[in-house]
């Protein structure tokens, strides 16, 4: 099994034989001379498995392998050492390292060696990938409720998860949108393959050009080898852009192409890569505003809305809120060894009542927080949060019986819509018809501060 290998080793005509020796056997061998500059290039470049000299001017390999699992304990470290001193290698073993090789070197002896630290390394990260699909899939609350506005969304899952069209997820921050890509993978016939994820807001503009759609060797200072990008990394599996609202608007012609001719050609490079993914896609944001403001292509956005599916905001599923709370007092029950079997009535009463503005998310994390303070089997309400407690709905106009309760015809507006958001379940597209005024008005509105509900997330 090929993969990068990073050679330290200071003496010049070793690591030159070394290296030669990997490459002909299909080895992508890097060579540095001492083990500072290993660090360096392990800092910004990824390596399948490091091999280092033991005995070296400045940092010995011993150190450099402590440091090594440290700070990439996914990375496998191979020691070579004087033949004969067994003392040595029980030393690198100690420290860490996968393996060791005495001197001098026999090249079918260190490339079997290699050739496991390599596999060793892959099976790991897929073991790591499966055990965060598997926590993803029964941890999350996002998937629990019987409202039946998850169940619609869900429903629309199961009629195209099947399908390759692209698919546009949105709903606000915290409602889920991930659950609902993995579900869709899941779910489907690519489901045995790779689910590749990328938030297109976590990263600066050229790495995320790099990073999705790779780049050849030299294409810019730090391009040291060719990397393959996601696209072509998702081949057989699905790729999920999280908050593809964010993307730049240099990016979004390549993203446009890629998608209407299923091929990536990499930053630097001359040509062109086909690739195999179901692409599905996730936004907080209202794209056909984004659209009419010129901060978003159209045809881009109805190349990636083939299929668009909503998810409804936590204070739109009503009872949910309770069955969601019972998963998650289990799971952080569990966590902790404490005995905590459910909720108070009066808890249960505030945890209704609250608007829940961040969504599943928050909720999940105030019972965490819960659990870990309660000193009881029940949650009560002094176990929750201080703006779950003391919430309490804002109504409309008040009755003119006390000067003192009388707000101004700003603050009765921004108490109104308030109320039309909350009764569309957050809906913005509908609540601006129900109020009369298009998006952009209803959009001036809230962005002054003055219009913004506290349960009711920007876009």
């Amino acid at each position: 099994m090929p993969g990068r290998i990073l050679i330290v080793e200071d003496e010049r005509e070793m690591r030159v034989l070394v290296e030669k020796g990997l490459q002909r056997r299909g080895f992508q061998p890097v060579a540095v001379a001492a083990a500072d500059e290993a660090l360096q290039r392990l800092s910004a470049e990824d390596f399948d498995t490091v091999l280092t000299d033991l005995r070296m001017p400045g940092m010995d390999g011993l150190a450099l392998c402590e440091r090594i699992v440290l700070n990439r304990p996914d990375i496998p470290v191979v020691v070579v050492t004087a033949f004969g001193s067994l003392e040595t290698a029980v030393a690198a073993i100690r420290a860490g390292a996968y393996d060791f090789i005495t001197k001098p070197v026999d090249l079918d002896a260190l490339v079997l060696v290699l050739e496991r630290a390599v596999q060793h390394r892959a099976l790991h990260a897929e073991v790591r990938r499966l055990r965060q699909a598997l926590d993803q899939r029964h941890d999350d609350g996002a998937l629990v409720g019987e409202s039946p506005a998850l169940k619609q969304a869900y429903a629309l899952i199961d009629r195209v998860a099947d399908v390759d069209a692209t698919v546009l997820i949105t709903g606000e921050s915290g409602t889920g949108k991930e659950v609902a890509a993995r579900a869709l993978h899941a779910r489907g016939r690519r489901k045995e393959g790779p689910f590749v994820a990328l938030n297109c807001a976590a990263m600066p503009e050229q790495l995320l050009e790099s990073e999705l759609f790779g780049h050849a060797k030299g294409a810019f200072t730090d391009a040291k080898a060719a990397r393959t990008g996601l696209f072509v990394k998702a081949n057989g599996g699905t790729l999920f852009l999280d908050e593809v609202g964010e993307l730049p608007l240099t990016l979004q012609p390549k993203l446009l192409r890629a998608l209407q001719e299923r091929v990536v050609r990499p930053v630097g490079g001359d040509t062109e890569t086909p690739f195999d993914a179901r692409i599905v896609a996730a936004t907080n944001r209202d794209l056909e505003l984004a659209v009419e403001e010129g901060r978003f292509r159209e045809d881009l956005y109805y190349r990636l809305n083939v299929i668009g599916i909503e998810l409804p905001p936590l204070r739109a599923r009503g009872n949910d809120v309770l069955l969601l709370s019972q998963r998650f007092i289990e799971q952080f029950a569990s966590r902790t060894g404490k005995r905590v079997d459910g909720l108070s009535p009066a808890a249960a009463q505030r945890l209704l009542a609250y608007g829940w503005p961040g969504n599943v998310r928050e909720l999940q994390n105030c019972i965490e927080r819960a659990v870990a303070l309660t000193s009881f089997e029940q949650l009560t309400v002094d176990d929750l949060p201080e703006r779950v407690r003391n919430y309490s709905t804002p109504r409309g106009a008040p009755e003119p019986t006390d000067t003192s309760e009388l707000v101004t015809l700003e603050e009765l507006e921004r108490r109104y819509i308030h109320r039309v958001l909350e009764a569309v379940g957050g809906s913005r597209t509908l609540a601006a018809r129900i109020l009369g005024v298009d998006r952009k008005t209803l959009y001036r509105k809230l962005e002054r501060g003055d219009g913004e509900p506290r349960d009711v997330k920007k876009p």
